[in-house]
Parts: structure tokens; C-alpha cells; sequence
């Protein structure tokens, strides 16, 4: 029981400057208990004040108290010593190289927990007890552990930095209030920290937006990525469970690129046939023509020489355009007016009295009786339209025409967006930018139209086609800057356009 009261108590043993215990130790009048080596060197630097103080409770003596051993403390000390129960300070406990070092521990420094602003002096555990136990340490103002007290002490006063000169934009002690800041505007330094507190949260308010600017950008690239980054998830994941079919997955991937080359083969063989069964085609007219114009050559019919003459140039363009640049078309549903209606597969469109219940998409046009088909054509494209009934306008436009309104801008030819052909049982006339030019040919039996465009060049013809081939009714000549839709604008009832088949 003894030794364990001894274990309890051994904390009274230790001497408050070194912290360990006491070697050679002596009580000196207030009561407290210290190495000897400790306090007379403790009291060496007091002696030109001539005034000697207890380091714990500051009480001070006059003269200096002659110090004895205290042979039981001793005594007590050795028996600790010899029992082996002395505690070690925990390796933690000691101030390293970033620690702040207590400034009253001799020897090995222990690390400060607390700095006192009046002592301007840093404490460890041990030696700060006097400043929560003693009435002298009551109103000494305590801080976390300062390392560098040159920052926080006045170089003129040696006294705590506490105010702040607003005129010098410094900080100062209070000595400096009534010296070489008099007259300053000065405040306390919390007052100004306040004010500097409120404009930095003005700040953090600043940096708080355009951080969650940036957060917002950083989500939306996140989200932009998110396809790739759950596929390539999807595919780490499920990496060993392909790593086992590896052989199997292998051979059945060879076999759909044999596949796949194949099927890109038969489409390029095709494709290649087919253009060259036009060109072959081409060559057998040509030699025909070759051989026709041969004879015709040596015929001594003057007449009929200019009379094969001009409808053979008439059969040669024909064939060019119905084989070799003939494009297949499909009007549009989306873009059809309500008052008219398809049929033939989408090929044929007919004016009617009453209107239909089409759905109310975009690309509709709601007042004028026309329609577009869904190819946007560049390049060179031939094209045919049969009309029946009172007439229809044939013609092309840009996507951009106008829809929704009855503006006769919307119209098509009525706008600098499209180019059209009038065609009646008793005239033509063809339209562009609201500018109508009659063309002086009569209608025949025929009321098919062809229509070349030749994007490249600029140039959109228009021709009449009959058995006797084609006969040019106008060419337009312009830029174009965009593609070309072809349409229909079937203005009278029951009258239609139908989309020719060709080759």
C-alpha cells in the first residue's frame, strides 16, 4: 500500500523548473520544493534587483533565504530512484524541430501548450499549472503557443501588440497610442479584426460563386464524359469474365470481320456494276448515235439532215440526265399542307376541298398548299414530275423558307429562297424572288416536267419531256449557297403532282 501511495504521489516529487526529480532537493520559506542547482540558478539572475521570488507563486523574499537539503524529500526521491517507478516523459511530450519549446524548462524543452501575453513567455503543461492555481496569474491573459514572439510584441515597449493605427495601417501597443501614434486613428486589434473579419467573408462570398461556378463547369464536364466513363467502368468490371472467353469472343469477331468485309465488297461490287452498266450503256448509245450520225453524214436531204440533227441532240441530253444523273425522291409528310394529301407510297400529292388533321409539327406550312421532299440535293441531280388537273407549280427551294403564316414570301419562286415553273394546259411561266417571266413556248400533250440541277455550276433547267425527247423551257442562273429541297405548290382543287420513276 505504501508503494503505491508512493506511485499515486511521485508528481509531488519533481522539480517545477526541470521537471524531473528533484536532485538535491530544498524547500525554500513559501513552501515549495526545487533542486538546489535549480533555484539558485534561478535566483542568480534576480540578484540585481536584490528581490528573490518563488518561480510557482511568485512570493518574494528579502534577503535571499539560505537554502538547506531536505534529507526526508531526499530520501523519498532515492527510494523512488531505487524502486524504478520514476515516469518517464512521454517522447510526445518534448518540443520538436516545428514545436513551440517552453521557455522554463532546463534542460531537454518540453512542448509549450499555452503563451501567457503579460509574462510574454511560453508554457508546457507543468509549468502553466501556477497560471490556473495562482491569484497573482489571475488577470494574465493566455493564447495558443506562439513561436515568434517578435511579431507579436511591440520593439519599442516590449509590451503585446493590442491595437491596431488605421492612419499607419499597423499594429501597435498602447504605450505607442500616447507616443508616436497620438492622435491616430486607432481600435482595438478585435474591433479591427472584426472589420477585416466581415470583408473577408465578402470575399469568401466572391470565392464561394465562382467556386461553385467552377463546380457547376466541373458537373457538366463530368456529365459530358459520362457515357465514356460508364463504358470504360463497364468494361474494367467486366474484364476477367471476358479474360475467360477471350479465345471464344476472338473467333466469333473474325468471323463477323470476314463478314463485314464481305458485305463492304458485295456493296462496292455492286455499286461499281452498277455504274458500269450505265457507262456501258452510255458507250452503246453513243456508238449508236456514232453510226447514225454516219449516215446521216452522207445523206443529200438537206432538210432531213437539220431535222435528225436536232432531235438526235434532243435523245442524247435526255439519255444523259433520266440515266446518268437521276436521283429517286420522297415527299416529306412533315412539311404537306392540310389541304393536301399523299399517296403512291409518298410519291404523289393531290389538292383537295377540305383540310386534314395533320400533326402540328414545325416544318409544316400552314397556309400555303405546298409540300417538300425530304432530300436536300447539291451536285448534279435530274429529276422528273407529271402534273393533272387546272396546273401546279414544280420548283426547288432552301429549309429555310418560311411555314407558318400566309405571307406571299412563303410562296414558292415568291422569295430570293426558291425557284419554280408554272405549268397550265395553256402556258408556262417560270417565278424567282417574286419576279414571274412568261415563257413564250405553247404547252403540247405532254405535262411531264424534268428538272436538272446542276449545284456546282449554278445553273437549275427546267424541260418539257415528250417521245420526242426534251425541249428547254427556261435555265436559272445563280450561287447556291445552300442545299436544294424540291417541291410542289398544288394551288387548284383536284389537281396533283405525281414523282416520276426513272430508269
Amino acid at each position: 500500500m505504501a508503494e503505491a501511495s508512493v506511485l499515486l504521489d511521485q508528481n509531488q516529487f519533481s522539480c517545477p523548473i526541470c521537471l524531473d526529480l528533484l536532485k538535491d532537493p530544498v524547500t525554500i520559506p513559501c513552501g515549495h520544493s526545487y533542486c538546489m542547482s535549480c533555484i539558485e540558478s534561478c535566483w542568480d539572475q534576480e540578484d540585481h534587483a536584490g528581490v528573490y521570488s518563488c518561480p510557482q507563486c511568485k512570493q518574494t523574499f528579502t534577503p535571499r533565504p539560505v537554502l538547506g537539503r531536505n534529507t526526508i524529500l531526499a530520501e523519498v526521491v532515492r527510494n523512488l530512484k531505487k524502486t524504478g517507478l520514476q515516469a518517464a516523459t512521454p517522447a510526445d511530450h518534448y518540443a520538436g524541430p516545428e514545436d513551440v519549446e517552453c521557455d522554463f524548462c532546463t534542460g531537454r524543452k518540453r512542448k509549450a501548450v499555452k503563451s501567457c501575453l503579460v509574462c510574454l513567455a511560453s508554457y508546457c503543461e507543468t509549468h502553466l499549472q501556477p497560471h490556473y492555481e495562482s491569484p497573482a496569474f489571475k488577470k494574465h491573459k493566455l493564447t495558443d503557443a506562439i513561436g515568434s514572439w517578435q511579431d507579436k510584441v511591440c520593439s519599442l515597449h516590449d509590451r503585446p501588440l493590442e491595437v491596431y493605427c488605421r492612419t499607419d495601417q499597423q499594429c501597435i501597443c498602447y504605450l505607442c497610442t500616447m507616443d508616436e501614434h497620438r492622435g491616430h486613428d486607432t481600435v482595438s486589434a478585435v474591433a479591427q479584426r472584426a472589420e477585416k473579419q466581415k470583408q473577408m467573408s465578402e470575399t469568401q462570398r466572391e470565392f464561394q460563386q465562382r467556386i461553385q461556378m467552377r463546380e457547376k463547369e466541373l458537373q457538366e464536364l463530368r456529365e459530358a464524359m459520362g457515357s465514356f466513363t460508364r463504358s470504360a467502368q463497364s468494361t474494367v468490371e467486366d474484364s476477367e469474365r471476358i479474360f475467360t472467353e477471350m479465345i471464344r469472343s476472338i473467333e466469333r469477331r473474325r468471323s463477323e470481320v470476314i463478314q463485314l468485309i464481305r458485305d463492304q465488297e458485295k456493296a462496292a461490287v455492286s455499286q461499281a456494276e452498277g455504274h458500269m452498266e450505265r457507262l456501258e450503256q452510255e458507250i452503246d448509245e453513243l456508238k449508236r448515235r456514232q453510226s447514225e450520225l454516219e449516215q446521216l453524214s452522207h445523206t443529200e436531204d438537206h432538210i432531213h439532215f437539220l431535222q435528225s440533227i436536232q432531235m438526235d441532240a434532243c435523245s442524247h441530253l435526255y439519255f444523259n440526265y433520266s440515266v446518268i444523273y437521276s436521283c429517286q425522291l420522297m415527299l416529306d409528310r412533315k412539311t404537306i399542307n392540310r389541304y393536301l394529301s399523299l399517296s403512291e407510297g409518298n410519291r404523289k400529292v393531290t389538292r383537295g376541298e377540305y383540310w386534314h388533321l395533320y400533326p402540328d409539327y414545325p416544318e409544316r406550312f400552314d397556309c400555303w398548299p405546298q409540300v417538300l421532299c425530304r432530300e436536300s440535293l447539291t451536285g448534279r441531280c435530274y429529276w422528273e414530275a407529271e402534273w393533272t388537273g387546272d396546273g401546279a407549280d414544280i420548283g426547288v427551294t432552301y429549309k429555310g423558307i418560311g411555314r407558318k403564316g400566309d405571307s406571299d414570301d412563303f410562296g414558292l419562286g415568291f422569295n430570293d429562297k426558291s425557284w419554280s415553273l408554272f405549268c397550265s394546259s395553256n402556258s408556262y411561266s417560270v417565278c424567282h424572288n417574286n419576279k414571274k417571266i412568261d415563257i413564250p413556248i405553247e404547252p403540247s400533250g405532254s405535262r411531264r416536267v424534268g428538272v436538272y440541277l446542276d449545284w456546282a455550276a449554278g445553273t437549275l433547267s427546267f424541260y418539257r419531256v415528250s417521245s420526242d425527247g426534251l425541249t428547254l423551257l427556261y435555265s436559272f442562273t445563280s450561287s447556291f449557297t445552300e442545299p436544294l429541297c424540291p417541291g410542289f405548290l398544288v394551288y387548284y382543287t383536284n389537281s396533283s403532282v405525281s414523282l416520276c420513276m426513272l430508269g
